[in-house]
């Protein structure tokens, strides 16, 4: 069996490497701009990175989700911390949350999960690609007023994200606009058909090359063009480490002082409700991703992600969910095992430990270039195009996933696209549960499958297009279930039809319902 499991590893390796490299290079400044947005220390997002990718990822059953901080959780962390007064006594109720978390493993509450509608999923995938380009445009031409900014649109955020993209176009840094436009045709050039004829193309990411054009860039014109350079406000910025004692003092412990603060447990339960509906909408959509259409365990998911929040809040690190935008980027550059999420965890050990020198010369305009790919293809217009072919009741719920988490945040979006997908379920359920034919004066009234009290004012609709003087045969014989109030309802109509000269048979009943009365 382990040989097994090895040989499957052995087949993907090279490509899981590369793909790390890029979720690396992608993860980095967001749990940079993660940390500085929920008011912690930068180095509690790194932490959090490094749990995601070098532990939960062979504790997770997801092949290809990769853990680490969501932006998602930051208005939720940032009032936690200020309503503790405490970063060291926030770290309680992450150490809590995951516990939580890994009862409701065990619990088996991972099953929610299925419930969310495709079109819902799909939705939420173009939504977070949209906030992507929208989020990293000023990036991109080097306007970062914003340090965090690519997996959250909270509705305090919304207007100010638009007036940023106003604002950046006002004050366009012509070196960063030259390193994004560049690193962005790298990127397109890297992924046509001509250049995967070659085999070496294959093994260089393209995100790696587009790193090294920046730096490069930006190395020539320090050198020589100045007035082009892109300086320390936007490149990279990691702490740097000159001892062992350095590093260590990095990390922050929990204090446990706050265990009899009932606030801490409150906040708690909040982390681990919000960061598992996180967690389980990513892993649906990854799995929608997969291009091998492997399915998670989504049980096993909660338990990793407890783990994985655990060992964070006890070293200092900030929450943890599957994340979907650091996911999607380990799909698109390839990755196709849970190696490659642990080689993303390596890069950001080894970046901490060795080269965080070489790291903070990384313009933020290539990374922006990055995730404006990524988010392009999320949200491709093709999506758009199939969803609206595949008619309204896939379409509105899809578009309205969208638009609401444009308008709110991703899981309030995702509550009001679930919301108005069981609408249109409910709806269709409505009208196919029960159909009338007839020609002339022969109807035939069928029960679809399951029929509810639901159906009620649809089937006393029917039943009064049955004219007088005609027959009525009502085949239930494909219903599975039928509510009492259904059949109180065809019992009064069976009743009267004596009065209208309407003659009625029944089929699929027992003896004991319809067909013994009628």
């Amino acid at each position: 069996m382990i040989h097994k499991h090895l040989n499957y590893y052995k087949v993907y390796v090279k490509k899981d490497i590369s793909a790390g490299l890029v979720v690396f290079l992608v993860s980095l400044p967001l749990c940079l701009g993660i940390a500085l947005a929920s008011g912690a220390p930068l180095f509690s997002g790194l932490i959090a990175g490094l749990i995601g990718g070098l532990i939960v990822s062979w504790l997770s059953g997801s092949q290809l989700s990769v853990s680490g901080p969501a932006a998602g959780l930051t208005v939720i962390v940032f009032n936690a911390i200020e309503q503790l007064g405490s970063y060291a006594g926030f770290l309680i109720s992450v150490v809590v949350a995951g516990v939580i978390q890994l009862i409701l493993g065990y619990l088996r509450a991972g099953v929610i999960g299925a419930f969310f509608p495709s079109a819902v999923i799909k939705g939420m995938l173009a939504a977070i690609g949209l906030i992507l380009i929208i989020k990293q445009l000023p990036h991109a031409v080097g306007y970062d007023k914003q340090f965090e900014g690519a997996e959250s649109y909270m509705d305090e955020t919304a207007t100010e994200s638009f007036q940023d993209i106003f604002d950046a176009l006002a004050s366009i840094s012509l070196g960063a606009t030259v390193i994004t436009l560049g690193a962005l045709l790298i990127l397109f050039i890297w992924d046509t058909r001509f250049l995967k004829r070659f085999r070496l193309f294959q093994y260089i990411p393209a995100q790696l090359v587009a790193v090294l054009w920046g730096i490069g860039f930006n190395a020539a014109t320090l050198k020589w063009f100045p007035g082009f350079a892109v300086f320390d406000k936007h490149l990279v910025s990691l702490p740097i480490t000159e001892s062992l004692s350095d590093f260590i003092g990095l990390f922050t412990l929990p204090d446990f002082s706050f265990l009899s603060q009932p606030d801490v447990y409150t906040i708690a339960i909040t982390l681990a409700i919000i960061g598992s509906l996180e967690t389980l909408l990513s892993l649906e959509a990854v799995d929608k991703l997969d291009p091998l259409k492997r399915i998670a365990p989504t049980n096993r998911e909660l338990k990793a992600q407890g783990i994985g929040n655990m060992l964070s809040g006890l070293i200092g690190g900030l929450p943890i969910t599957a994340v979907i935008v650091r996911s999607s980027a380990n799909i698109n550059a390839g990755g196709r095992t849970r190696i490659a999420s642990f080689v993303h965890g390596v890069f950001l050990l080894l970046s901490i430990l060795f080269i965080t020198r070489i790291l903070n010369m990384i313009p933020l305009a290539c990374l922006a270039a990055i995730l404006l790919q990524t988010g392009y293809k999320l949200a491709k217009p093709q999506l758009f195009i199939a969803v609206f072919n595949q008619g309204w009741n896939q379409f509105l719920p899809f578009v309205i996933t969208v638009i609401a988490i444009l308008s709110t945040d991703l899981l309030q979006g995702v509550v009001v696209g679930i919301v108005i997908g069981m609408i249109f379920v409910l709806k269709s359920n409505y009208h196919q549960s029960i159909t009338l034919h007839h020609e002339e004066q022969h109807y035939t009234l069928t029960l679809h499958k399951d029929v509810s009290f639901l159906n009620k004012a649809l089937l006393r609709k029917l039943l009064n297009k049955v004219e007088e003087n005609s027959a009525l045969i009502i085949d239930a014989s494909k219903a599975q279930f039928i509510d009492h109030d259904i059949q109180e309802t065809l019992e009064d109509f069976i009743k009267a039809s004596a009065d209208d000269n309407i003659t009625v048979e029944v089929y699929g009943f027992s003896k004991k319902q319809l067909a013994a009365r009628s």
